[in-house]
């Protein structure tokens, strides 16, 4: 189930569900695949030593085995991730009313991450921000501050608003989550990298910043291929609209498509080239292809940094 549309949330009922479900199918696929190598038996037990206390003992297990085994609770966890997801309005862009529009699409795809990392008694912590941080929480592993964390991301799964526009400037977010992360966190950005060109060199350096900090960073770009980067639109006149701004310009898409691709595409190449010079991880995210790639993005990290 790595592929959701927008009738699928109201169907399971909440995020949380959804999550589960998605997650639920990524660990069957993956015990089915090349992949099985991956921990995901995520319970560790260990033989029980006289004279301890029984309250972690394994009933279940002993019923089984008819040997004592204790459950393996560690005061900390294997891994921090902080994840941070960009809430400017052009994440809200949507082509079609049935599509999902690149938040919802980030949004999933971050629920079913958190599902995960409880599975695996990994801590998370969620940040959101536009042109700086709006929100940020503490990576904990707690069941209530999983709960909390889905509320919030519910929170984000509305449509796009035009009365308050607000702008990508990830820059300032990014450098104050690379102070406020613990050290040695593993910090997941989902954004649209749909900035002014001007501001590509201090997004680099807040990202510097969270190497120099000793973090690892995998930035996912959430993109709808289609039409943000191939530009594939009827030749048909057209009315654009800067979801940031609220500009709007009237045109045939056959006018501009060529130049349009040749611009888009070098600048995401910048990106990516200046990701790689820092050691980061660039994934491109189509909101038109299952979830799988991120959560097996997330565990291929995690091998890595164990």
């Amino acid at each position: 189930m790595g592929k959701i549309d927008k009738t699928q949330l109201s169907k399971f009922g909440s995020l949380e569900l959804l999550a589960k479900q998605v997650v639920e199918g990524f660990i069957t696929g993956l015990h089915k695949s090349p992949f099985h190598g991956f921990s995901v038996e995520f319970a560790e037990h260990r033989l029980y030593n006289s004279g301890e206390s029984t309250r972690h003992v394994d009933w279940k297990l002993y019923a089984r085995t008819e040997k004592l085994f204790t459950k393996k609770y560690e005061e900390e966890t294997n891994l921090r991730c902080q994840i941070m997801l960009d809430c400017s309005s052009s994440m809200y862009f949507q082509f079609q009313p049935d599509k999902l529009s690149k938040i919802h699409y980030a949004i999933y795809a971050i629920a079913s991450l958190i599902e995960l990392l409880k599975k695996q008694r990994d801590a998370v912590g969620l940040s959101f921000f536009t042109d700086e941080l709006t929100f940020h929480s503490e990576c904990k592993s707690s069941v209530s501050h999983h709960h909390f964390l889905y509320s919030e991301l519910e929170q984000k799964l509305h449509n796009y608003n035009d009365k308050s526009p607000t702008n990508t400037v990830s820059a300032k977010a990014l450098h104050d989550v690379a102070e406020l992360s613990h050290k040695r966190s593993l910090i997941l950005v989902f954004s649209d990298m749909l900035e002014d060109e001007a501001q590509l060199q201090r997004t680099i350096e807040g990202l510097q910043h969270m190497k120099h900090n000793k973090h690892e960073v995998v930035l996912f770009h959430v993109i709808d291929k289609a039409i943000e980067l191939d530009f594939d639109f009827q030749n048909r006149p057209y009315q654009f609209v800067d979801m940031e701004t609220g500009e709007k310009m009237k045109l045939s898409p056959n006018q501009i498509k060529e130049k349009y691709q040749n611009s888009i595409q070098n600048y995401f190449k910048k990106v990516e080239s200046e990701c790689l010079k820092n050691r980061i991880d660039f994934v491109t995210l189509d909101i038109n292809q299952p979830l799988t790639d991120v959560l097996l993005k997330y565990l291929t990290k995690r091998q890595k940094m164990l």
